[in-house]
């Protein structure tokens, strides 16, 4: 008997019939299998039973059956991915913007910067997280009142290098004063580019009158609810990983905002491995743009 992709003829045949039903979702064959009463809707997620269910020669097999045939036609249990998307009307035009910004940094490393700035904030006390432990693990919260605090910073595109500012607050001021130490980080820059997000404070009018004096500055909008083209976003879960879940300072709020900032100062001079992580090398969107295919 032929064989195709490693399969016989005929379990090929039943790989791209199972496979095109499961796309498909479930319908009334597995609503009648899972739903609680008989005016139940249908589930939105295939098991084993509502598959049995639906086609008529697995009627004989058992869920264990059912699992073994799938698993031999290469089809298994796998974890969604979510289908991310920006409602930006713009998204065409607003990306090209930052191909250009990205591909002119490359091109010109002596002359034109691209930095990708975003703020974050962060509490007093630990995020819980899966941790090593005899016993479940406490995000431990005694004997200290929550405390806020806030993060602006800058990742070199090509380098990895980060510029910070923390405050109690970022608001318009500190954005003010955080280009202005980037012009000062960048003395050479005829052109800087700053890639960010549409917070209303980035064109908030103190902000865009303070940007006329730095003419080299030139904002690059990113598209609206489009947080994967700012690796930036990356580095803060890095943080959050790193430092903010589970930590034990919640005690000594001094302590911790000081871990936050050795951990950010680690990244002053650039860092391979940052860019590594946060897709500016590799084969990512953001790091095509910048290397070519």
């Amino acid at each position: 008997m032929a064989t195709v992709g490693g399969l016989f003829s005929h379990d090929q045949e039943r790989r791209q019939e199972i496979q095109e039903r499961l796309h498909q979702g479930p319908g009334e064959e597995a609503r009648q299998q899972a739903a609680a009463t008989p005016d139940g809707p249908p589930p939105s997620r295939w098991t084993l039973d509502t598959i049995r269910a639906s086609f008529d020669w697995l009627a004989d097999y058992t869920c264990s059956g059912v699992w073994r045939l799938l698993g031999r036609l290469g089809l298994r249990l796998r974890s969604a991915q979510v289908q991310q998307f920006s409602p930006d009307s713009q998204y065409a035009e607003k990306l090209i913007d930052l191909e250009m910004a990205l591909w002119e940094a490359r091109r010109y490393p002596r002359s034109v910067v691209a930095v990708f700035l975003d703020e974050m904030g962060f509490s007093r006390w630990p995020d819980p997280a899966p941790a090593w432990a005899g016993a479940p693990p406490l995000a431990d919260r005694r004997g200290a009142n929550n405390g806020l605090w806030r993060l602006i910073g800058g990742l070199n595109a090509l380098t990895g290098q980060v510029n910070y500012l923390d405050a109690y607050i970022v608001g318009r001021a500190k954005v003010v004063e955080f280009y202005g130490q980037l012009v000062e980080v960048y003395p050479w820059a005829k052109r800087l580019y700053v890639i960010q997000d549409n917070w209303s404070i980035h064109t908030h009018p103190d902000v865009l009158e303070a940007l006329a004096d730095w003419p080299q500055v030139e904002p690059v909008w990113l598209p609206t609810y489009a947080p994967w083209l700012n690796p930036i976003e990356k580095l803060w879960r890095w943080l959050k990983q790193d430092v903010l879940k589970m930590h034990r300072l919640a005690d000594d709020w001094v302590t911790l905002r000081g871990r936050v900032r050795s951990f950010l100062e680690q990244f002053a001079s650039g860092s391979q491995r940052l860019l590594e992580y946060v897709g500016l090398l590799g084969n990512g969107l953001i790091a095509r743009m910048i290397h070519g295919p």
